[in-house]
């Protein structure tokens, strides 16, 4: 590997863009559609992609982190659910009396009123895995805020690691060519071109 490319390798190591990392490699190239490119043929060097695979796998191994923990990690992203950490209830309104007690209140036909509110579920009663999918919990000005990371990206992220989604075809295995080796007039022979019309 050249002196560029292990700087590329180590730059993309630091948060996996290629983009920037080419672009710190090589400051000289502005464009950042340049740098992409330039960045994926780099990707698929094979010296430099076996650095950067083994400097993954040595940086697992020493912070004790598997394939199936990150898995673990999406997939409870991915497959959380609005439902898990809140839920609509329907509540009886109530007006309080002058002696201080609440009573129901009454519509002008005299029927029971009710209002439909947003209860927030209580962290103890969720599971480990619904709580790995919340990004944050705050006491905003309508009450209290919850937050979850990112459901799409988890789940594209997972469809990628599985390969459920191709960005292109991959063709590999030999390909026979049966016009190889022709020369240019063979070829156009083949094709019903005159050449005497040229």
């Amino acid at each position: 590997m050249t002196d560029k490319q292990i700087i590329f390798a180590n730059e993309y190591l630091i948060d996996l863009n290629g983009t920037r990392a080419y672009k710190e490699a090589y400051p000289h190239v502005k464009n950042d559609n340049t740098a992409a490119a330039a960045a994926t043929r780099l990707m698929n060097n094979p010296e430099v992609k076996d650095y950067i695979d083994k400097r993954i796998k040595d940086r697992l191994e020493r912070i004790e982190v598997t394939q199936d923990d990150v898995i673990q990690e999406l997939a409870a992203i991915a497959f959380a659910n609005g439902s898990d950490y809140a839920k609509v209830v329907t509540k009886p309104v109530m007006i309080q009396t002058s002696e201080g007690d609440y009573v129901p209140a009454l519509d002008s036909e005299g029927n029971q009123m009710y209002y439909q509110a947003v209860e927030i579920e209580e962290t103890e009663e969720l599971t480990k895995r619904q709580i790995k999918a919340i990004s944050g919990i705050k006491q905003g000005k309508n009450g209290i805020e919850l937050t979850t990371y990112d459901k799409v990206k988890a789940l594209e992220l997972l469809g990628k690691h599985l390969g459920i989604f191709k960005d292109k075809v991959e063709v590999s295995g030999n390909i026979n060519n049966p016009f190889e080796g022709l020369t240019t007039e063979q070829l156009l022979r083949l094709a019903g071109e005159d050449l005497e019309s040229e």
